[in-house]
């Protein structure tokens, strides 16, 4: 972790909890406190719960998953028990206790696999297995994740693009064993493996279709942006999916994209039109000189 003054800290707190601020630095300081992380941080994230931004509190939950911190487990059971939350916030609470993967959090992870909604269901189910693989693992088990990402599941063993193709679009398999097939064509990271898990686009289930916009915007290819314009551009689409989209779309940054998200900036949908606005940051930071330079040195340590 970062060292930092406490008094920073607050600092970066205050700019995450002010309504009054663009949304974009409200996300800039989430994350900034992600990677500081501690009890500091983690207070701060916890006083945004109640924001009126359900995407802005869905990523206060990804985050607190991401920070692998057991101090969280606690504000992550809170805000996946309170039905008052909106659906993407109380399903990636759920993913985020998954992530942290203690032991401790099967109890409530059984219990809200039979949520009635159906997505918070699926993502505690998906949970509940990454935590009892977690105990029981293959010692020789290797994740080839190529990203700073701690995933729902581990990919899949097979490198076979067509047997992992068949099995992420196979609707009679569990979610969980879809998504390490979804992974591990991720980590393949060949324009194959992208066409393929874009696919996965029309899957039954809306958590699948946005956990595979997620995945295409880790990978940043631009062969997969007709696929997520289309479930953008799709207004009877679950929100959550064309907020993932959106995102995507920002991550792969190409004069398409930004034209594409600048036409869903005035959504019906707040957390579409939020992502879009949150995706446009991504595309102009993408394409700044000072990520080009940042890319350029990572890539020249790299060789």
């Amino acid at each position: 972790m970062v060292r930092i003054e406490e008094s920073k800290i607050c600092d970066i707190g205050n700019v995450l909890n002010d309504k009054n601020r663009p949304l974009k630095e409200r996300f800039r300081a989430l994350f900034t406190l992600k990677n500081i992380g501690g009890a500091k941080a983690l207070e701060s994230i916890e006083a945004c719960f109640d924001d009126d931004s359900a995407l802005l509190k869905h990523e206060l939950a990804y985050c607190l998953g991401q920070m692998q911190d057991k101090a969280a487990i606690s504000i992550l059971v809170k805000v996946l028990e309170d039905v008052k939350q909106e659906p993407m916030v109380r399903h990636e609470a759920a993913e985020a206790l998954g992530a942290i993967g203690a032991s401790e959090v099967e109890e409530i992870l059984v219990k809200y696999s039979k949520d009635p909604v159906v997505e918070v269901a699926e993502t505690c189910d998906i949970a509940l297995g990454r935590v009892r693989w977690l105990r029981n693992k293959e010692k020789e088990f290797i994740d080839n994740n190529p990203y700073a990402s701690v995933d729902p599941t581990p990919p899949a063993m097979t490198t076979d693009v067509t047997e992992l193709q068949n099995t992420l679009m196979d609707e009679t398999e569990t979610l969980f064993n879809r998504y390490r097939a979804m992974f591990s064509l991720r980590n393949l990271r060949t324009e194959e493996s992208v066409l393929a898990l874009a696919t996965g686009l029309k899957g039954q289930s809306a958590l699948f279709r946005h956990e595979v916009a997620f995945v295409l915007g880790q990978l940043q290819e631009p062969c997969s942006v007709p696929f997520l314009a289309e479930n953008l551009q799709d207004v009877g689409e679950n929100e959550m999916v064309r907020h993932e989209c959106a995102e995507a779309l920002g991550a792969i940054a190409t004069e398409e994209c930004t034209r594409i998200l600048n036409e869903y900036l005035k959504d019906d949908k707040r957390v579409v039109k939020e992502s879009c606005e949150v995706a446009l940051d991504m595309c102009e930071y993408e394409n700044s000189p000072e990520f080009q330079y940042a890319d350029t040195l990572g890539k020249v340590a790299s060789d």
